[in-house]
């Protein structure tokens, strides 16, 4: 039997890069398994793949478009219905773009991505989340947040900068994550978040320049093995039990910078996302 046996997981951003090999580690360590993605047929494989290789059952799907806040919605719901107790949620699906692009609600796409969706799911699920006996909220963050800052005056970035506008997403992560365990204190729910390093995945797989910089930064990248294992340790080691709102790198807790430890701002943040959303606490 392995450490995960009689918990219930769900991996957003499951079927590619280092959100696939945190399902496969928490997989091969007997966990009933939920993984959310966007394109059925390469989910189907996934489901498919695992399930064949880490000889676990009980892997299935469920899909989304995690930019738009009423199919996040709607993912909720169906895993509520499907799962009452949840053990982990692992908030990993992201994106990174090179031009600005704007969501089905309004919302400027990275920022809707990386942290609205992080925030709507995690509070529908905290019903399930609170009737486990001991459960995890695990979201990734990046170093990029160390070079933004929160303007609630343009959290939809406009005039657009990609990377300026990933790293404040980023940076909404650990602030999302501050607050949340804030709010959790007392109860039998933990939050962290991490930053995977920096993982030569398909994360910058795009068109013209970006794809340029993607292949030669890729030569200096880790593996999305590596970059997994400290989603995988927050989602699974007994090391972390009871440990709540901290940034972890390498599996190891890390101080994020000043305007990540900006209590005000989380607060604010908060507002702001139940206001986006329509999500609000307790969920």
């Amino acid at each position: 039997m392995g450490t995960m046996t009689g918990k219930r997981v769900v991996v957003t951003g499951a079927t590619a890069g280092i959100g696939l090999e945190t399902a496969r580690a928490i997989a091969k360590e007997g966990a009933e398994l939920l993984i959310v993605g966007r394109n059925p047929e390469k989910t189907k494989q996934v489901v498919a793949e695992l399930t064949a290789t880490t000889g676990n059952q009980a892997i299935s799907f469920l899909l989304a478009d995690l930019s738009s806040m009423a199919s996040v919605k709607q993912l909720a719901a169906e895993v509520l219905a499907k799962f009452d107790r949840l053990d982990v949620l692992v908030n990993n699906a992201g994106a990174v773009n090179p031009k600005r692009e704007v969501t089905v609600d309004g919302y400027e796409l990275t920022f809707a991505t990386n942290h609205l969706a992080y925030f709507a799911l995690t509070l529908l699920l905290l019903p399930a989340l609170k009737k486990a006996p001991s459960a995890r909220i695990v979201s990734v963050a990046s170093e990029a947040h160390r070079s933004a800052a929160m303007d609630f005056s343009d959290l939809m970035s406009e005039p657009y900068a990609a990377f300026k506008a990933y790293s404040r997403s980023k940076l909404a992560n650990i602030l999302f994550t501050r607050e949340l365990a804030r709010r959790l204190q007392g109860s039998t729910v933990t939050a962290n978040c991490l930053h995977p390093g920096v993982v030569r995945s398909n994360f910058l797989a795009k068109p013209g320049l970006w794809g340029v910089i993607g292949k030669v930064a890729g030569l200096f990248m880790i593996s999305n093995v590596e970059g997994a294992a400290t989603s995988i340790h927050l989602a699974t080691s007994k090391e972390v039990e009871g440990v709540s709102g901290k940034y972890f790198d390498k599996s190891k807790p890390r101080e994020p910078n000043a305007a990540a430890q900006d209590d005000e701002a989380a607060r604010r943040l908060w507002a702001e996302s139940e206001k986006l959303t329509g999500v609000s606490w307790p969920a």
